[in-house]
């Protein structure tokens, strides 16, 4: 629908590309009934989608320029601008109905032919002439298709079995080394506990030889200053025999006096005796 409105350069280039869209939408939609196949169908019905989300942004991005440029053009103006924005959201509105109308005929006709699907789990595209509907399908071929499907699905089975034995016997594994690691750690913690102990009773001991060596330090220190002593008295008593302010150390030889005194009372004894 072309509009004879005022418009800036870019609201009008943005009123032309969704006129466009509108355009190619519209041929789009008869193509559809045309189109028997309901792949090509359905790669039909995206494409539309596509355009319409395309569709949708330029709208918004009409309504956007156009309140930035309310201000600048007169209410008339603007009214009909906001008519127009009005008109496309209809028509696209219009449009997105029209395709859920579709999508859901599209729906109905794959559940048919969604067991027959060979190529429904792989991400590349089935080629047409490959795809059988299951209303063109003896009854032959529907079994040797549910076989075939069937078979599929044990072999699918199976190898998920493998994987969960593989993964049961990884934690299995996994739980038996935790458990050996959980028991080496509990004997590094008593080895550690024996080692504390063991330090704690060597510190003691050290403290007590320590206590032992200063005890016996003092007492060699002690016997050292009586042998000073002892020594120095003995020296003294060489050098001055008859100080008499040095007493005798006992155990050594009595002075020269009480050993002359001594003899004098051994002569006069014998003297005695004599007579």
């Amino acid at each position: 629908m072309a509009t004879d409105l005022p418009m800036s350069p870019e609201l009008e280039q943005i009123d032309g590309e969704i006129h466009d869209i509108f355009r190619a939408l519209q041929n789009g939609f008869q193509k559809m009934d045309k189109i028997k196949d309901s792949n090509r169908q359905a790669k039909q019905l995206e494409d539309l989608t596509g355009k319409m989300k395309e569709c949708k942004r330029l709208i918004k991005e009409f309504d956007r320029i156009l309140k930035d440029e309310e201000s600048n053009n007169p209410p008339e103006i603007h009214k009909q601008l906001n008519d127009r924005k009005q008109f496309m959201i209809k028509e696209l509105n219009s449009y997105v109905t029209l395709r859920k109308t579709y999508q859901s005929s599209l729906g109905n006709n794959n559940k048919r032919v969604e067991l027959f699907d060979m190529g429904a789990a792989s991400s590349e595209p089935v080629a047409e002439d490959n795809i059988q509907m299951a209303s063109a399908m003896t009854n032959q071929q529907l079994i040797d298709v549910g076989r075939n499907q069937m078979d599929q699905t044990d072999q699918a089975i199976e190898r998920s079995k493998m994987v969960v034995a593989q993964t049961v016997e990884t934690g299995t594994q996994t739980a038996a080394t935790l458990t050996q690691q959980t028991e080496q750690m509990k004997r590094i913690g008593n080895e550690l506990d024996s080692v504390h102990f063991s330090l704690k009773k060597a510190s003691q001991l050290v403290k007590e030889i320590g206590r032992q060596v200063a005890t016996d330090k003092c007492i060699m220190a002690f016997l050292f200053l009586i042998v000073l002593g002892v020594i120095a008295i003995i020296v003294v008593k060489i050098v001055h025999p008859n100080n008499k302010n040095i007493r005798d150390i006992p155990g050594l030889a009595p002075p020269a006096q009480n050993y002359q005194i001594n003899n004098r009372r051994l002569l006069w004894t014998e003297a005695f005796i004599g007579v």
